[in-house]
């Protein structure tokens, strides 16, 4: 069971600053959160396997293709300033 106490007490390790109204409120909540959990720990699930996701996910990739693009004196024309063949741009770093 939660008590306020104990709803103070994470919210302290929470930094989390609470009225008396909001700590009842969460104390509330927490022990109704709780009871939910006993009713799913009743549940028979020796039949579920262990999942690290709920939906089956695969990595989609696609095929490299090479496709025209600006060259280095095209890509450079828009710079403000260039230098040895690469844009120069304003150190933002000390």
């Amino acid at each position: 069971m939660f008590t306020e106490k104990d709803v103070k007490y994470i919210a302290s390790l929470s930094r989390i600053h609470l009225n008396e109204e909001q700590t009842a409120q969460f104390s509330k909540d927490l022990e109704k959160i709780l009871s939910y959990v006993k009713k799913l720990e009743q549940l028979d699930v020796s039949d579920v396997k262990p999942t690290s996701h709920v939906l089956p996910l695969k990595n989609v990739y696609r095929n490299d293709e090479i496709k025209p693009s600006l060259t280095q004196e095209q890509a450079l024309k828009f710079s403000v300033e260039q230098h040895n063949g690469s844009f120069k741009v304003p150190k933002v770093i000390e």
